[in-house]
């Protein structure tokens, strides 16, 4: 295990990251790629209308030359840039067709669904050519089971999922970027111990781009990931779990992002069958906004319950026996 090239990899992406903010951030301003508020959203919020948007590329930048400088150029290279920047790239579209060329929609559901599918299946491509088991483990277990053709689906499911809940999560100052911090980082030891280098290098070239960003994105931020950041980080921790066989342990490790979506999902099934709502907003850090908490706090709480989910997977992880 290469814990050498791991550190050097979140140092020299933190450092880039640091260094990229002040030249990118004017430019985002520039160019008018200014953040847009929900009307029924929390009050407090609307001062935030107009900050620079779209920082998810300095993160994906920086991430993306610290790995190519540490890792080698194999299939899991290949898949974990392609799951990333793939994602990455409809985020980016969705980004700019709403900020850039103001259709506050940006892509159309279809539009999303399908460009998600294209690069799930390219990434589907990469690990078939890499011949990677087709078994899912159950964390805490040495049970597993082999799904045979019918993983490639459940690929596409983690990859709609992930990206779908991280991208909830992303609505506050620095709540992202440190729980993304938490969960890869997570991801970057559990890589390690499975001897996935790769993974490991992409973990945590990952970890020092999203806490060099967190510098100029917490409270108050000065720039804002928008989709192209959040989407990436979806499809890389879901690529992370996949190459590292560590599919379900996603769901505990992205704990915070799991009940992220959960709350969306209660929500919106309530107000359409019962017409009432259950949170006073979703996802469900506007709601601990809205009964009064402030947004530090909602932060702080969310970084804290990342930090036990990711304690809880690592701890899970040594019980899980080799596919």
């Amino acid at each position: 295990m290469d814990y050498a090239s791991t550190l050097w990899t979140l140092g020299v992406s933190f450092l880039l990251t640091v260094l990229l903010g002040p030249l990118c951030i004017p430019v985002l301003r520039r160019l008018k790629f200014g953040q847009q508020v929900r009307d029924d959203g929390p009050q407090s919020h609307l001062k935030k209308i107009g900050t620079p948007t779209m920082g998810g590329i300095i993160i994906l930048l920086a991430m993306t030359v610290a790995f190519l400088k540490f890792s080698d150029r194999g299939w899991p290279f290949w898949a974990l840039l392609t799951a990333s920047l793939g994602f990455g790239l409809v985020g980016f579209l969705d980004d700019f067709i709403k900020i850039a060329m103001k259709r506050s929609l940006g892509l159309t559901a279809w539009q999303k669904l399908f460009g998600q599918l294209v690069v799930s299946i390219a990434f589907c491509l990469i690990i078939h050519r890499m011949d990677l088991s087709t078994a899912v483990g159950v964390p805490g277990t040495d049970w597993s089971l082999d799904l045979g053709w019918a993983y490639y689906i459940l690929v596409v499911v983690i990859f709609f999922a992930a990206t779908n809940a991280v991208n909830f999560t992303d609505g506050l100052d620095g709540l992202l970027s440190g729980t993304s911090a938490l969960a890869f980082g997570a991801f970057a030891i559990v890589a390690l111990e499975a001897t996935q280098q790769q993974s490991a290098i992409f973990s945590a070239a990952v970890v020092g781009a999203v806490l060099g960003f967190l510098v100029y994105n917490a409270h108050p931020a000065k720039v804002f990931m928008g989709d192209s950041g959040s989407l990436g980080l979806g499809g890389g921790i879901g690529a992370v779990a996949i190459l590292t066989k560590t599919e379900l342990l996603l769901i505990v490790i992205g704990g915070v992002f799991v009940l992220e979506m959960l709350s969306v999902i209660i929500q919106v099934g309530s107000f359409k069958t019962r017409g009432k709502r259950v949170f006073k907003m979703s996802p469900i850090h506007h709601h601990f906004e809205l009964t009064g908490w402030s947004e530090w706090r909602v932060v702080t709480t969310f970084w804290l319950a990342g930090l036990v989910f990711a304690a809880i997977g690592l701890i899970l992880y040594k019980g899980i026996g080799n596919l």
